[in-house]
This record gives C-alpha cells, sequence and structure tokens, in this order.
C-alpha cells in the first residue's frame, strides 16, 4: 500500500466571498499532517475537499497526489462522531463499509483489528453498551477496515476526556502506521504530540508551524512538545 503525499491548493468560496484564498496546503506521505485553527476558516472544507465529499463552497483549484494518481477509492474517514449504527454490533459495525459495498466483511479482519483495539470482548455487544472512548476504538477500527492509505480525521478525540483522549492518540498513530493522515483538531497538545507536519489555518491564510525536536509520537510531557504546544496556542489567541 503506498500513501502518498497530498497537494492542494487553490480558492474556495461560499457565494461570493472567499472562505479561502490562495492555499498551498501540503501533507506529508506516511506521516501524521495537523490542521489547528479556529471554526469557520475552512478546515473541514478542506478535508472534505481532500476526500471528494460535498463541501457546500465552490473551490477554484487542485487536490492532487504525489504519485499523479487518483485519490478517489483511496480515502478513508473518521469523523467527531462515531456514527454506529446502534442496532448493528461493535464486529457488524467495524465491517460496515464491506456489507454496504455488498462483498463481504472479512471476518478473521474483523477480529484482528478489534483485538488492536482492546475490543475483542466487546463484539458482540452494541454501541449503547460502550463508553465514550470504547465507541470511538469501534469507529477507529471500521475506518481501518476500509484498508486505504489516505486517512482523514475531523476532530475524532475531542469529545473525550483527557486520558482517553491521549490514549486514543497512541493507538491511532500505532494503528495508522505508514498512511498519510490528515487530522483537523482544536487542541494545540494533540497537533504537537502527533505531528509530522502542522498548519495553522486562520481567515489571513494558511502558515506551517515549527515542530518539536523529538519525533512523533512525543509523550505528554516532553519538553519540546510542551513548548510548541504553548506556541501553538498564543498563536490560535493572537499572542506574540
Amino acid at each position: 500500500m503506498s500513501a502518498p503525499a497530498i497537494r492542494v491548493t487553490g480558492t474556495a468560496f461560499l457565494g461570493e466571498a472567499p472562505l479561502f484564498s490562495g492555499l498551498d496546503f501540503r501533507a506529508v506521505a506516511g506521516g501524521w499532517t495537523c490542521i489547528l485553527g479556529p471554526s469557520g476558516v475552512g478546515k473541514s472544507t478542506l478535508i472534505r475537499l481532500i476526500a471528494g465529499l460535498e463541501t457546500g463552497a465552490r473551490f477554484d483549484g487542485t487536490v492532487a497526489a504525489s504519485d499523479d494518481a487518483p485519490l478517489e477509492g483511496r480515502v478513508a474517514w473518521m469523523a467527531q462522531q462515531d456514527d454506529l449504527l446502534p442496532w448493528l454490533s461493535v464486529a457488524q459495525n467495524a465491517g460496515l463499509g464491506a456489507r454496504l459495498r455488498g462483498t463481504g466483511a472479512d471476518a478473521a479482519a474483523i477480529a484482528g483489528l478489534l483485538r488492536r483495539a482492546g475490543l475483542s470482548d466487546h463484539a458482540a455487544k452494541r454501541p449503547a453498551q460502550l463508553s465514550g472512548g470504547q465507541r470511538q476504538r469501534a469507529a477507529l477500527a471500521r475506518t481501518l477496515m476500509e484498508d486505504r492509505p489516505v486517512v482523514l480525521l475531523d476532530e475524532p478525540f475531542s469529545a473525550l476526556d483527557a486520558r482517553t483522549r491521549a490514549e486514543m492518540q497512541d493507538l491511532a498513530f500505532a494503528m495508522l502506521e505508514g498512511r498519510s493522515v490528515v487530522l483537523v483538531t482544536h487542541d494545540p497538545g494533540e497537533a504537537a504530540r502527533l505531528g509530522s507536519r502542522i498548519w495553522l489555518m486562520g481567515r489571513d491564510g494558511l502558515a506551517e508551524m515549527p515542530l518539536p525536536a523529538a519525533p512523533p509520537i512525543r509523550r505528554v510531557d516532553d519538553p519540546g512538545c510542551l513548548e510548541v504546544q504553548g506556541a501553538l496556542l498564543a498563536r490560535m489567541r493572537g499572542t506574540p
């Protein structure tokens, strides 16, 4: 599975007003690219463009992979809400994509992913029987069952408590190894821990931010990670 770098260039309009203009976004191949910024500047629009989904905006520009192959069919998506179907079990939710395509889910692959996600004992449960962290683990397993080289994450851990969020970051980083991951987040600590590239998106455009010296995934108490987290927060608040 080849995980390409991704580049998005151009301008998006909501009506006649530009949502963002002159954008030049680049996601690293086989690593995590994090996008931070306030609401309403186009972060979700940007990753929906990569996914080939409807955005509600008019886009004049290009979305391209570094291997020049189409992105269609090579992208998996994980949203903020787990979107598990309440009448299906955890295992059935994990294999939902295959079922919808009529290809039949691979039971052994599902069992393996649930084992890696720590959900083997919960495979037969319905989503209502799970904790918030367990539901996100199930959603991650479903995303991985799609086995796509590009994975788009739209604030998937924001509703979790701090401990569970850190655990999910560790798990997702391990399970998505080798894929090109684009993460939209409002959490500068999350970006500092995970990012191989960090972009700060604002109404005045897109700025690439410095990284901690240590490679991802970084310890939550790593001094360089904490320094970058503080710098990101200051930039987001508009302070020097």
